[in-house]
Parts: C-alpha cells; sequence; structure tokens
C-alpha cells in the first residue's frame, strides 16, 4: 500500500531588477521570452513544444526529463492579471504520472528606485514525497535570478 501525505507551505522570492515593471512584466506575458529566462540546461525537452496561453482563464504548459530521467510535466491556469501589475496563477507539476505537488502563485510587479521590484509568493502542496519545497524554492530563485540575466541582455530592445 503507498502511504499518501502532504507538505503544506509558503515560500516569497524579492528581487529587485533595473527594468521598467512594464518590461519584467512583458518578459512574463511573452511565450518566447520567458522559454528562454524559464530554461534550465540541466532538463531535457522531450519534444513538446512550449505553450503560453497568457490570459485569464488562459494557460501555460511545458514538459521533458529531468537530470535523472524521470520524465516530467508543468500545468498551469492564469486566473488574475492586472497588466503591469500582478499575475495569479495555479499549477500542477507531475514526475512521469504522479501528481507532485499543486500551487498557488502571485507574482507582484512594483516600480522601485528606477527599476522594478518583483515579489513572488508560491503557497503550496507537496503530495507524498515526491518533491521536496526547499528543491522548489531552490529552483524558483535561479528562475528569477535568469530573469534577471535575461533583462540584462535585453536592456534595449
Amino acid at each position: 500500500m503507498t502511504e499518501h501525505s502532504v507538505n503544506h507551505g509558503t515560500f516569497v522570492v524579492e528581487r529587485r531588477y533595473p527594468a521598467h515593471s512594464a518590461k519584467v512584466f512583458g518578459a512574463w506575458a511573452d511565450g518566447a521570452a520567458k522559454e528562454i529566462w524559464m530554461d534550465d540546461p540541466d532538463y531535457k525537452s522531450d519534444g513538446t513544444g512550449y505553450e503560453l496561453d497568457f490570459r485569464v482563464g488562459g494557460h501555460e504548459r511545458f514538459s521533458g526529463q529531468a537530470p535523472d530521467g524521470t520524465p516530467y510535466s508543468y500545468h498551469a491556469l492564469y486566473y488574475d492579471i492586472v497588466p503591469g501589475h500582478r499575475i495569479v496563477y495555479s499549477y500542477e507539476m507531475y514526475a512521469a504520472d504522479d501528481r507532485m505537488s499543486v500551487s498557488l502563485a502571485t507574482v507582484e510587479i512594483v516600480p522601485d528606485q528606477g527599476g522594478t521590484k518583483l515579489t513572488y509568493t508560491e503557497q503550496y502542496a507537496f503530495l507524498d514525497g515526491i518533491d521536496k519545497p526547499a528543491d522548489r524554492e531552490e529552483g524558483t530563485t535561479w528562475m528569477l535570478g535568469n530573469l534577471g540575466k535575461y533583462l540584462a541582455s535585453h536592456a534595449d530592445s
């Protein structure tokens, strides 16, 4: 018999970027941009395309192969979008066919001292011990750092 468990929690990651808030928001709203800054070279594509339908009721999907060879997938649904200011979405992640987590994420974007302050808040339910909250927070921190690199490399565009 499989033991079922759930681990609830919240983490918050704050970042400041030397870019206008419209550019920061645009990096979340543009599928081509997001595909670049969310890319983790340790994870391999499984050949399926990245999908982003950035609107209230829209979705985001991608899948691939983790470094250990396990297939994974990500499915998100957008609930609230205030252009230039706020994004609220839920997402679930799978390891093969096993749902490993369900999360509610809020991205707040505000002008701050000539740049932008981004606050990412995630409320999660990790299921059956498949994944670890510390790993998710570390991955999110890496991803938001990568967003900063993307913004810096596209400062003039």
